[in-house]
């Protein structure tokens, strides 16, 4: 990688490293920044398993009224008790598994990269892709 020195590099002033920040500590940063990018994904996907098992429970009405039109109340009353609105986990619905993730791993995570980041780096975001910018960039580019 480009040495991500203080000298005005091109880069814009908001993704300049401080002065006395390592290569090393700017990279340690950048692979830290990348697996929260991973965890924001990993979090939208469980908004997504959040939002499908919604739907899944609501179509089971229908379900339950086209059993019922076929002349099978057993089966739409099988539906109706052992279905809708069953707990994905036990005693939980996908809303509390969201904010126990939320609440818990996602905002530890979101903590740790902040703190390390305005302790090692004074707050800049993304110092290491700024640095990658620079060298994959042609100087026309910028």
């Amino acid at each position: 990688m480009t040495s991500v020195s203080n000298d005005d590099d091109g880069r814009d002033p908001a993704h300049r490293v401080p002065p006395g920040v390592s290569d090393a500590v700017v990279e340690a940063l950048g692979k830290l920044s990348e697996a929260l990018e991973t965890t924001e994904r990993a979090r939208g996907r469980l908004y997504d398993f959040h939002q499908l098992t919604g739907e899944a429970d609501f179509a089971l009405d229908e379900a339950v009224d086209l059993f019922e039109q076929a002349g099978h109340r057993e089966a739409a009353q099988r539906v109706r008790d052992g279905l809708i609105g069953k707990d994905v986990l036990e005693g939980r619905w996908t809303f509390q598994i969201i904010e126990e993730y939320d609440d818990g791993y996602y905002r530890a995570f979101k903590d740790v990269e902040a703190e390390l980041r305005q302790e090692h780096a004074g707050g800049v975001r993304h110092q290491y892709e700024a640095a990658l910018k620079l060298k994959r960039q042609p100087p026309a580019g910028r």
